[in-house]
């Protein structure tokens, strides 16, 4: 399995959606729900008979409907399509209890549409609008960018607009994010070495960091609560921080995984907390409090604190928060090829490995503490 991602319509129960790679067998969407107090993760299965998954994504704003980037074979040609589903109504939320045999109820998933792209290749990924009303989405498929509208309760998927990279070669997109910022006008897309931002009123470039990484950059994320800051990383085994505004150098880099790094994640509520997967099967979170959108941590109030205390209080403010390594999670055995924060849990994420393994963890108390505090 490589494709992971949170419901993103779900903001109380904490749940994730599974995509597997099977050649052999039906492949399948697992719903996997997390019990906090207990302890106990609960599944559900759906048939996903198209094909293998190599991407999955969730609407923002209905918690039944998700997307697919999907193989399929015909005429002796691999295709990679996608297409918007709907799961069954009983589903969508995550209050039911799990039977223990879950294998005699797999239920199939309902196609709504979808996103033909016979005439601009094979999807990469496919991204949903962040603060939309679930009806704009945004796939890349190999040089192309495809912004479509879903209508007729996502029935019908219409192209609205399109752009296409130009240059030497067979260029391809591997990656792309939409960003939550200027309106949500604005993605950012890496193909190669070469992150680029898009504007998706004109479809036109807005910025490109040429060389962003010495080897492919495989996936990018915005900062949910600083606006024009993104990190991308790659098969330089670098995880970058960079300023939009300004794109010749990195703000900051990490260089903490020894093999390529497939997945960069920021926290949506604490945006110091950064978690990034890697083939070299580990998962790190580190902690980049100096570029996060709050650089000095609390202020103590200046009512309690007397002359002295507030001559040290000042020095204490003027010395830079170190970024560090969290926690560095060792539970895979496999390259970990996803990721994810929970949507509902700003202290949980979850990661998956290519053996299929999925692994939930918390952020360390301590850590939470001393950001809450």
């Amino acid at each position: 399995a490589r494709a992971l991602t949170p419901q993103t319509a779900e903001t109380d129960a904490i749940r994730f959606l599974v995509g597997t790679q099977s050649l052999r067998y039906d492949n399948q969407i697992h719903i996997i729900d997390f019990d906090d107090e207990n302890n106990i993760i609960n599944k559900n299965v759906l048939l996903h008979q198209v094909g293998e998954i190599w991407h999955i994504s969730t609407s923002p704003a209905d918690k039944g409907v998700l997307a697919t980037c999907y193989n399929k074979t015909s005429d002796s040609k691999v295709m990679t399509c996608a297409a918007v589903w709907r799961m069954p109504k009983e589903l969508e939320s995550g209050s039911h209890e799990s039977p223990d045999d879950s294998s005699s109820n797999t239920q199939t998933l309902e196609l709504l549409c979808h996103l033909d792209n016979t005439a601009h290749g094979n999807m990469a990924c496919v991204m949903w609008e962040p603060m939309g009303d679930g009806k704009k989405i945004i796939s890349l498929a190999d040089n192309n960018i495809l912004l479509w509208d879903l209508q007729e309760s996502s029935a019908k998927a219409v192209l609205s607009s399109s752009a296409a990279l130009e240059g030497k070669g067979q260029l391809k997109f591997t990656s792309g994010r939409w960003s939550p910022h200027h309106n949500c006008t604005q993605i950012a897309t890496a193909n190669e070495t070469t992150v680029r931002g898009w504007d998706t009123r004109s479809m036109r470039q807005i910025y490109c960091i040429e060389n962003a990484h010495g080897q492919l950059v495989r996936d990018l994320d915005f900062n949910p609560n600083k606006q024009y800051y993104l990190a991308s990383c790659g098969d330089d085994c670098k995880v970058k921080f960079w300023d939009t505004r300004n794109v010749t150098e990195p703000v900051k880099t990490l260089e903490e995984h020894s093999h390529w790094v497939w997945n960069v994640r920021y926290n949506h509520s604490h945006d110091q907390l950064i978690l990034t997967g890697s083939s070299d099967s580990r998962v790190i979170l580190s902690n980049m409090v100096s570029i996060s959108s709050e650089p000095f941590g609390h202020m103590v109030d200046d009512d309690e604190l007397s002359d002295q205390e507030d001559q040290r209080q000042e020095e204490k403010i003027k010395e830079p928060l170190q970024d560090s390594v969290i926690a560095t999670y060792e539970e895979h055995e496999d390259s970990v090829y996803a990721v994810e924060w929970s949507s509902a849990d700003p202290w949980l994420f979850a990661s998956l490995s290519y053996d299929g393994r999925l692994v939930i963890n918390r952020v360390p108390r301590a850590l939470k503490y001393h950001i809450l505090l």
